[in-house]
């Protein structure tokens, strides 16, 4: 015989949490880290033409908030939306997808 075990104490301890908000990611590009805690990551989408309905490749530029100042120029990111960081930055740093590859010299 199989008992069912149920939770008498609190029955809605499991819906009581507050959900956290879906925030938008974006995969983007380092073009620029010359600021302090900050790159600035340039994110591709690709959209069909309205009339000639050609794939046209289309750019973006967003300002992102890197707390260790980890990620150069060429790396592939993630970004996550946030509250307000400055006038700017409303985006921050999540990880490095890719690190840029440093050319070696000879």
């Amino acid at each position: 015989m199989t008992e069912q075990v149920t939770n008498t104490q609190n029955p809605q301890s499991t819906t009581a949490q507050p959900k956290k908000a879906h925030r938008k990611e974006l995969v983007g590009v380092v073009v620029s880290n010359k600021m302090q805690k900050t790159i600035v990551v340039k994110v591709e989408r690709k959209s069909p033409h309205p009339r000639y309905k050609k794939v046209v490749r289309k750019f973006k530029k967003f300002y992102a908030h890197d707390e260790n100042n980890s990620a150069r120029v060429g790396d592939v990111v993630r970004i996550v939306e946030t509250r307000p960081l400055s006038k700017l930055k409303r985006w921050r740093l999540v990880e490095i997808i890719s690190r840029a590859v440093e050319p070696t010299s000879t």
